[in-house]
């Protein structure tokens, strides 16, 4: 990996603002999930039971403990920690001082913390990915607050920063095997997409039109996602820079084509960051138009020179030459299309995943391996003692904490393969068992199996006051209204939205919050109505509540462009299939039934009025941004974040002053903490400023 300032600058600038969409997008919803009156209160799950500080944190490793302490509900001290995590992700995202591995590792325990409260609304797998990163940007990021250290390149930093990479692989390659491991008809007929864009979570308009397009390049699509997924990764440890850009520009391809057709919060952003990993010195200074000076090349090329674009042009022929054969790539020329079919059956599929998985296991050992050996050599060449064994002393701990994380990691990666799990250390599995709570490490797998093949099931909330005459309750998100657009909310996830659709998979008993979420409606709670619509004039029983409710299940599909109807052009057209939640008011012996029978009764204890400064300070920001909704207000932080960082770019140039020079520590030499550099080069890194590494000759 050789050095890689501007790729780690880029992993940590990107992960701090995917923390500022995950910190920001929770705490507009915490009053109507986690309130005291919310559809999940969070104190169900923090219980004073008797027991001392450091017990409860073993048994649920959270800062909200503290709350109490503070003068604090478990509310108030969800919202103190978001709003901590949006000022501390700001301020890494804005000041690259701020890039710190303690300002990392502060973020990581906040975002822990809110997780092992956050019940069903926060048990995702972007939520445990983010939480995975977050560990991994402590062991990258720079040490810098305490010692007042610069961002260089440190001669261990390639082993940790190798871990990111293998987490990308692990990622993309097991959502790209569960597609096939699962035998959904639809993934093994190259027709999932022709399902995909109208029945995930939350479309977008880019999702309708994608969905127009015809069958055959649909399929050739699902292909795409294959190679990508499943062929690529493997590139990731190639030895050569250009394939591993390839594989780069392929996984970014994928997810912007994701993030034009659906609202998957920061996923998909926070993949593109750990994509970052791929890259090198030279490759991000040409995106900045600062690219490193290079030796012209030489005539004729040198023999490593030519085996290596052989190597790279062999690559890309297998890749090819795969994809045609194990997929049918086929011209019809009457038809004037590009045919393509599954030419493998699932037999040959489960051998082949049992013979790669192991060996695919040692080829990324090998590549960490390789990354520890070159880390070792350069800490053997830091110039004097101390600085040498500092340096070594530094390896010696991040290797080992490299090592261990790509061990027990070892355990959730081979779940796609359970032959290949059973023949790993007994160790290791007891490691992964011991910090399982703690989401170092996690398994994935996205988009396992195609739901609503027969149409998208969606539950539509229904009110009335006379039990005879019923109005729709329309939420800002999910589809509801025919004719409404689908709406463009990433990087904001609504978490009750996107439960609702996993509750329309099944019955009303598997989602046992639904009987809560009505429960908070037919009282009227405004908090919750928030959850459906900010704009309380859309909501149609803001005025007073409903005395019944009910829900109704409907299919939904997408239009045709050939659909046409008098007045706005319908995006959905849908039909009625069943009732999914039967007919109910307050104290109905139904509704009391099923709250009592998932422990959803209780009554909430009486809030002290407190004039603490804490808690009245927390209100009086709740009621700054109780206007906003959650797309609204990120965008409005990232607005603000992007007029500071261009006011700041530009003020050096309206003084008409010269940029800030950099900072050298120890001389015109480069050499800082004992790195010897050779003329202007630098072999431990840059100084401060900007964040630019000097010019470096490549050994």
């Amino acid at each position: 990996m050789a050095e890689a300032v501007r790729p780690r600058a880029l992993f940590l600038a990107g992960l701090a603002a995917v923390y500022v969409a995950a910190f920001g997008s929770l705490y507009v919803q915490i009053p109507g999930l986690y309130g005291r009156e919310g559809i999940l209160p969070a104190r169900r799950v923090l219980r004073l039971s008797g027991k001392g500080l450091w017990e409860q944190l073993r048994d649920s490793p959270t800062l909200l403990w503290l709350s109490p302490r503070l003068g604090l509900d478990t509310e108030q001290g969800m919202e103190l920690l978001c709003l901590v995590g949006i000022l501390a992700s700001l301020g890494a995202l804005l000041c690259e001082s701020m890039r710190d591995c303690l300002v990392f590792a502060l973020l990581r325990v906040l975002y822990l913390s809110l997780y092992q409260v956050g019940q069903v609304f926060l048990y995702f797998q972007w939520d445990s990915l983010l939480l995975e990163t977050g560990f991994l940007a402590v062991l990258v990021a720079p040490l810098r607050l305490l010692r007042g250290g610069s961002p260089s390149w440190r001669p261990h930093d390639p082993v940790t920063f190798w871990g990111v990479r293998w987490l990308l692989f692990r990622l993309m390659f097991a959502s790209g095997v569960v597609k096939l491991s699962s035998r959904c008809p639809t993934w093994w007929g190259l027709t999932a997409l022709t399902y995909h864009y109208e029945t995930q979570c939350i479309p977008t308009p880019g999702a309708w039109l994608a969905h127009q397009l015809p069958v055959w390049f649909q399929k050739l699509s699902v292909v795409a996602t294959y190679v990508i997924e499943v062929a690529v990764p493997v590139l990731f440890f190639a030895p050569l820079r250009r394939l591993r850009l390839f594989a780069f520009y392929c996984q970014v391809l994928l997810q912007v084509l994701i993030i034009l057709t659906g609202n998957y919060n920061f996923f998909n952003a926070l993949t593109i960051v750990l994509a970052f990993s791929l890259l090198d010195e030279e490759h991000v200074g040409r995106w900045l138009g600062r690219p490193k000076k290079r030796q012209g090349s030489a005539w004729p090329p040198s023999l490593g020179s030519v085996l290596a674009t052989l190597l790279e042009l062999n690559t890309y022929g297998l890749l090819l030459y795969w994809t045609v054969q194990y997929f049918g790539l086929e011209i019809n020329w009457d038809k004037k299309l590009l045919d393509s079919k599954v030419a493998f059956t699932y037999h040959e599929f489960t051998t082949w995943l049992r013979t790669v998985t192991l060996p695919l296991v040692g080829v990324a050992f090998l590549s960490l391996s390789w990354e520890i050996l070159l880390a070792m050599y350069r800490c053997a060449c830091v110039r004097g003692c101390f600085w040498k064994l500092w340096a070594t002393l530094q390896w010696a701990i991040m290797a080992t904490a490299t090592v261990s994380l790509f061990a027990v990691s070892l355990v959730p990666f081979t779940y796609i393969e359970h032959e290949s799990n059973g023949k790993l250390w007994p160790g290791i599995h007891r490691l992964f068992g011991a910090v399982e709570r703690f989401q170092v490490v996690n398994s994935y797998g996205l988009f396992r199996r195609m739901t609503g093949v027969g149409g998208r099931p969606e539950v539509v909330l229904e009110g009335s006051y006379d039990g005879h005459s019923w109005t729709e309750i329309e939420f800002m998100y999910k589809p509801g209204n025919v004719s409404a657009a689908p709406a463009v909310v990433a990087p904001h996830q609504p978490r009750l939205d996107w439960q609702l659709w996993f509750a329309a998979l099944g019955h009303h008993h598997g989602s046992p919050w639904f009987s809560a979420l009505v429960l908070r409606l037919l009282q009227g709670q405004r908090d919750v109505i928030r959850l459906v619509q900010v704009d309380e004039s859309r909501y149609p029983f803001s005025a007073r509540p409903p005395t019944f409710l009910r829900a109704q299940l409907y299919k939904y599909w997408f239009t045709g462009p050939s659909e046409g109807s008098p007045g706005p052009a319908p995006w959905w057209r849908r039909q009625h299939v069943q009732e999914f939640f039967p007919t109910v008011s307050l104290g109905d012996p139904t509704l009391e039934s099923l709250l009592s029978q998932h422990g959803l009764k209780d009554k909430p204890p009486v809030r002290r009025r407190s004039d603490a400064a804490l808690p009245r300070l927390l209100g009086w920001v709740r009621g700054l941004a109780r206007p906003f909704s959650g797309p609204a207000l990120l965008w409005t932080l990232y607005l603000v974040a992007a007029t500071v960082g261009g006011l700041r770019a530009l003020g050096p140039r309206a003084r008409g002053g010269p940029p800030p020079a950099r900072h050298k520590a120890r001389g015109e030499r480069g050499e800082r903490n004992g790195v010897r550099g050779e003329g202007r080069g630098r072999a431990g890194g840059e100084g401060h400023g900007e964040g630019r590494p000097g010019p470096k000759k490549k050994k």
